[in-house]
């Protein structure tokens, strides 16, 4: 663990560092759709972006946590209303399905929608038929984040998925690579604690940011 604590300095740091392992030729040239999974996944988005004119969204979602524990997160739920369960945790616990499904429609109604109207002014999620994806968040966890929004970019047939991460456990990584079409990361971690722990500075992503991002002309 302490192997690789604060290996990364912050959000611009892990950007820059990732564009050496993005074909960022390929990037420009086939117009790749840049879809952040995080409001930190956004900000690292913004600064894999650059100068490109390639397209930049957010694809909302919001966590589905266990009936008697606030901290554990048993599935997730996108604005398409697109769900991932995490089936072992679920089987463990013997969480109803019920419960779940109730736990995203209130989600989607209460929190979803009101994120798409502040920050997309009511717009839908953008087509990605047809196109190059690049889901990009500033670390995963568990791999939901990013199984929820393949799960909805996939539905909408794209030409092709792919994810940006700095920071990855190794069963996530091994995970995800059975649905995207590439993975572009810096360092795969088999005792993977928490994504903060990799950074010396992870500061919150506040809303007049997240607006300044999405608001800015391609």
């Amino acid at each position: 663990m302490k192997k690789y604590k604060h290996i990364l300095k912050d959000r611009e740091d892990a950007a820059k560092r990732l564009t050496e392992v993005i074909p960022m030729q390929k990037l420009k040239e086939e117009n790749w759709k840049l879809v952040a999974v995080s409001r930190g996944g956004l900000e690292l988005a913004h600064y894999i972006k650059g100068k490109h004119k390639n397209a930049l969204d957010f694809l909302f979602s919001e966590a589905i946590k266990a009936p008697n524990n606030s901290e554990c997160e048993i599935a997730r739920v996108c604005e398409s209303e697109e769900i991932v369960i995490n089936e072992k945790l679920v089987s463990t616990f013997e969480i109803k399905y019920d419960y779940i499904y109730g736990e995203a429609h209130r989600k989607h109604e209460e929190k979803i929608l009101s994120y798409v109207y502040q920050y997309r002014k009511g717009k839908p999620f953008a087509s990605m038929y047809n196109q190059v994806v690049l889901l990009v968040d500033e670390g995963a966890e568990t791999g939901l984040k990013f199984m929820t929004a393949l799960k909805a970019v996939m539905a909408m047939k794209p030409k092709a998925v792919y994810i940006a991460v700095p920071v990855i456990p190794s069963d996530v990584l091994e995970l995800l690579e059975t649905f995207a079409d590439n993975i572009f990361f810096l360092y795969e971690i088999d005792d993977y604690v928490e994504t903060e722990l990799y950074y010396e500075e992870l500061n919150r992503v506040n809303e007049d940011k997240i607006e300044k991002i999405l608001g800015e002309k391609e």
